[in-house]
């Protein structure tokens, strides 16, 4: 079984294999908008995968997430973006927010 890795090392890590399968390094290299759509599929696949109760496994709703991460962290290395230090600070602006104005949308949204 692999080994869990920190957000840094996944990013190093798919960094190396976008080297070795052509994925792009560079922002020549893809079209930002295509990365960002395929992140987005990969999420609908993580939702089919729920919806049929699939949570583990090949295809399971676990590796779709997974794939989603490895879009977007491939993103991250492209761009330059430290993903741990930019989750460090959602996180903490996130305990000041207020959340309320979004629990009411959210209620609106659903009827």
């Amino acid at each position: 079984m692999a080994q869990p890795l920190t957000l840094k090392q996944a990013v190093d890590s798919i960094m190396e294999q976008a080297r070795e399968k052509g994925w792009g390094l560079k922002p020549a290299d893809v079209n930002v908008g295509e990365k960002i759509a395929l992140a987005h599929s990969e999420l609908s696949e993580a939702l089919e995968a729920y919806r049929k109760g699939v949570m583990g496994g090949k295809d399971g709703f676990g590796e779709e997430l997974a794939d989603v991460l490895v879009r977007v962290l491939h993103l991250c290395g492209i761009y330059g973006v430290d993903i741990e230090k930019e989750l460090a600070t959602k996180m903490e602006r996130n305990k000041s927010r207020d959340w309320r104005s979004a629990d009411r949308l959210h209620r609106e949204f659903k009827g």
